[in-house]
């Protein structure tokens, strides 16, 4: 039978189980496939397998047509069932662990609260003294979206390593802050490194993935590398940048900056090295890190957060 294309006028599409919970998504076909009609003066006999063919063409368009409906209105669900991780005036909800102190110590200060923003500042330290800090969520998480803005600001703290200027990091996946020891440097944890342009004109990205104590997967095999450099491009300067993970348990893990997703790796995992100072019952290598606490970092370099939250999923569900 010959065919002819016929175009479609729009129709509205209500989508939701009540009238104050719908939304309308306006649906259009520009055209569709339909059997020429025959001469009026030679009536034709369709058989039965012929009209169960233009039935099944006929409900393919309308599923099309219901799934980009669909699709419209989920898009704009994006900003729904975020949570803020930081309420803007205090860090009650957080823990600071700071190394050769006690949890819970928020020695010199480090991590403070001005103008709605967290502030990691060393205007009360000596030397640096290798106190490297973190600042760590209540409650641990394991399969999420997290997002937040960050930027570096001043000066390098004097005594801190060279490898910590214009660097911080957030740490998920976490050992539990009140298992670490005193004189424990890092926590058993994956990182998401944050690193600053020097204004040299060479390259230097940011998102990148750091290990201590732990192991992924990339490329196919476990990491032998502490650290994954991301794909990002370099930000000079006080500039605000967006970051944001996704992670999906002990699954695959996202790093994304400014909209661009910089690196994907898997299986995260107890293992390697770098982390010092810890209970040895803790560092049970090969073990799959499916959960932990997520931490902002303090080595040396002054630093600010901002706009802090989180979203939830089921496992292998965003």
């Amino acid at each position: 039978m010959p065919w002819r294309t016929k175009t479609l006028k729009p129709f509205i599409l209500s989508l939701g189980k009540s009238k104050h919970n719908r939304r309308q998504v306006a649906i259009k076909f520009n055209t569709i496939l339909v059997p020429l009609q025959q001469p009026v003066n030679k009536p034709q006999h369709i058989p039965a397998m012929k009209k169960t063919r233009y039935f099944l063409i006929f409900s393919c368009f309308l599923v099309l047509g219901c799934t980009g409906a669909k699709k419209l209105a989920d898009a704009g669900n994006d900003d729904k069932g975020w949570k803020k991780l930081f309420n803007g005036t205090d860090i009650k909800d957080w823990f600071v662990k700071i190394n050769h102190h006690l949890v819970g110590e928020n020695y010199g200060n480090t991590f403070r609260v001005e103008d709605g923003i967290i502030k990691i500042r060393y205007d009360q330290y000596g030397d640096f003294d290798n106190q490297f800090g973190h600042l760590y969520y209540k409650t641990p998480f394991s399969h999420f979206r997290l997002r937040f803005e960050y930027r570096f600001v001043g000066k390098q703290q004097k005594g801190a390593p060279d490898y910590t200027l214009l660097n911080s990091g957030v740490m998920f996946h976490s050992q539990d802050p009140r298992t670490m020891l005193k004189d424990q440097d890092w926590p058993i944890s994956i990182e998401m490194q944050l690193l600053g342009g020097l204004g040299d004109g060479k390259p230097r990205p940011t998102g990148n993935m750091c290990s201590p104590g732990t192991d992924v997967v990339y490329k196919g095999r476990v990491w032998p590398d502490h650290c994954i450099s991301s794909t990002s491009k370099t930000f000079d300067g006080e500039q605000w940048v967006k970051g944001e993970l996704i992670v999906d348990g002990n699954k695959l893990v996202t790093h994304i900056i400014n909209g661009d997703t910089v690196l994907q790796y898997s299986k995260p995992s107890i293992g390697g090295g770098v982390a010092n100072g810890y209970d040895p019952k803790y560092k049970q290598d090969g073990k799959l890190l499916s959960s932990g606490f997520i931490a902002l970092q303090s080595e040396g370099q002054p630093v600010d957060f901002r706009n802090i939250e989180i979203k939830q999923f089921r496992g292998s569900d965003r």
